[in-house]
């Protein structure tokens, strides 16, 4: 069964094309082809990049429509040097990474034009991300209407959390308005879950876990009996962490104080917590921790701070977890920091001592990948894991077609 994976962002889109001829094992395979367009790098320009056969090219497209743009990438499946395919009639479904779900979904779902529908009334609560995931699915339907389609939700991994956790403590209407915590990055929260169980040789079921997924966005995870029982982000991708370019978690009061005060309207708040702030904003550099880092090591005070803040907010918010969970035997860290910034690894667990973390210096510092580096009398132990989000997604495809 060949398996389609959409995996979208607010300025990019990724692809990438599986083959599960049986139930997914512990292992899986490379994917026969994947593709990703980005429209960040240039205006009115879309870069494309294709990977198949063992090698990679990339080019360029004038425009910036979103939808053009994906059926360009999609005809490197069936065309040219990378073709894998003879056409989109060959794919047994497609499965679309879903950003926000709501309250409803707390699985994997067929796309009907229901679901449509509910992803398009959540656009206002994920406008980056939700409106790219339907514009996804409207251009598979467009090149092929009656080929199936999964949303898999990255809300729906944290729907079982306790309404203590879910609900704000403002007037109750709000909860009943749909205003609550539901948390995000569930895909890569999953399968870090599993992947955790299969590094140790055990049922996730059997440890506590806290799963830091760090990257340009960033959330933290307490995982019980295998599910979420608390997550760092809430009503939006914004709460929490310290970001690449997301404030996290501030006093409210700040915002009232700026439209009263300084006129600020709601996109230009918008703009500043969501674009402006976290490791950018502090640094007045970047929100990507490689170039903060070599700043800070130059003697950059502002980086300095950057990184010392989003040290010092991770190890926050850990303890957090650990109280949610009443202790904590696994933790582990994922996504493009979590993976390859083994600095930020050993700061974060050097002020762990009261959790009584030990990692192994050697093996954290060796690019360690789906591996442990904690020390043998470390009380919790400590993993890096690849995450694998499009796998996740394509399992899931996998196990719904089964019963198609």
């Amino acid at each position: 069964m060949k398996i389609l994976v959409f995996n979208a962002g607010s300025s990019s889109q990724k692809s990438a094309l599986y083959e599960i001829d049986k139930a997914p094992s512990d292992t899986h395979p490379e994917a026969l082809w994947s593709g990703s367009a980005d429209w960040s790098k240039k205006q009115e320009t879309t870069e494309i990049k294709i990977s198949a056969h063992g090698q990679s090219k990339t080019y360029e497209i004038s425009g910036d429509s979103r939808q053009e743009a994906i059926k360009q990438m999609l005809a490197t499946l069936w065309s040219g040097q990378t073709k894998v395919i003879e056409s989109l009639a060959d794919v047994a479904v497609v499965g679309h990474r879903v950003v926000h779900g709501g309250a409803e979904y707390d699985h994997s779902v067929r796309i009907t034009p229901e679901v449509k529908a509910h992803i398009h009334r959540l656009i206002e609560f994920a406008p980056l991300h939700n409106g790219a995931n339907l514009a996804g699915i409207e251009a598979i339907e467009q090149i092929k209407s009656d080929i199936p389609q999964i949303a898999s939700f990255d809300t729906s991994f944290h729907s079982h959390i306790p309404q203590e956790v879910a609900a704000y403590p403002g007037p109750y209407a709000w909860f009943e308005q749909g205003i609550r915590r539901y948390g995000f990055h569930g895909i890569s929260h999953q399968y870090c879950t599993q992947q955790a169980g299969q590094i140790l040789g055990q049922d996730p079921a059997s440890f506590k876990l806290i799963n830091c997924h760090l990257g340009n966005g960033s959330s933290l995870a307490a995982i019980k009996n295998g599910r979420s029982v608390d997550t760092t982000m809430g009503f939006t991708p914004l709460e929490g962490l310290m970001m690449g370019t997301r404030s996290g978690t501030i006093d409210p009061s700040i915002l009232v104080y700026l439209m009263r005060e300084k006129g600020y309207d709601a996109d230009k708040i918008d703009q500043l917590l969501n674009k402006e702030s976290g490791l950018k904003g502090i640094s007045g550099l970047s929100g990507d921790v490689r170039t903060i880092s070599k700043a800070a090591e130059e003697g950059n005070k502002q980086a300095q701070l950057a990184l010392e803040m989003f040290i010092y907010r991770l190890r926050y918010f850990i303890g957090a977890m650990a109280a949610s969970l009443n202790g904590v035997d696994v933790l582990a860290f994922t996504a493009g920091i979590g993976e390859n910034a083994s600095d930020i690894r050993a700061k974060v667990c050097a002020g762990l001592g009261y959790l009584r973390v030990k990692i192994d210096h050697e093996k954290n510092v060796g690019s360690p990948i789906d591996q442990e580096i904690s020390t043998p009398d470390s009380a919790v132990r400590v993993l890096v894991i690849h995450t694998e989000e499009d796998w996740q997604i394509a399992c899931e495809c996998w196990q719904i077609m089964q019963t198609a």
